[in-house]
């Protein structure tokens, strides 16, 4: 039988301009495939960027979507429910810290239509759950996954499984976070 793979989205943040690297990786740790988009930081067009970077790639044989965290791009919140319905993908988002939610700093940094917007999507996404890493080294270094199109302990197996190599990030996150800044770093460097 083939591999899986899942398609790893992360976020890299100039002054602007956050550059968003899609890195498809089979389920034996290989990558299979880069893909690049953009988005504004301080934005609402994250879930967008993430759309058009899937389409662009045109890989019937992602089965996951795999994001690092909800909030890239300073407040560019992903819609997780919009993602799963528009590529029809089980999409789940990997955070890395206890955190009270982002509410009290979405109200901090925003007011108005910016604000109502930014709240409506973040109260739309599903309760994150902890996902225990079994590895001596990381054990009580808890990771968070928010699943939609997966139940919670399909998502929780699709983190741990993807986490290798004595690193705390999958390996799709991992890989598509240095594809994002080396993309930034080489842009700039134009």
């Amino acid at each position: 039988m083939a591999p899986s793979r899942t398609l790893g989205i992360a976020f890299s943040d100039g002054d602007r301009i956050s550059r968003v690297a899609g890195a498809v990786v089979r389920s034996d740790g290989t990558l299979d495939g880069l893909a690049f988009e953009r988005c504004t930081v301080g934005g609402t067009d994250a879930t967008d960027a993430v759309i058009d970077l899937f389409d662009a790639l045109g890989r019937e044989d992602v089965r996951h979507v795999a994001c690092a965290g909800v909030a890239p791009a300073w407040f560019n919140l992903l819609d997780l429910r919009r993602l799963h319905e528009t590529i029809d993908r089980p999409v789940y988002a990997v955070s890395y810290e206890t955190s009270p939610g982002l509410e009290p700093a979405l109200r901090e940094a925003f007011d108005g239509d910016d604000l109502d917007r930014r709240l409506d999507v973040y109260r739309s996404l599903p309760p994150r759950r902890q996902v225990e890493l079994d590895d001596d080294d990381r054990a009580g270094n808890p990771l968070f996954v928010r699943a939609v199109g997966l139940d919670g302990d399909r998502a929780a197996a699709a983190v741990r499984d993807g986490v290798r190599n004595g690193f705390r990030r999958p390996e799709p996150l991992r890989i598509a976070a240095m594809a994002a800044s080396a993309h930034r770093e080489a842009i700039a460097a134009e």
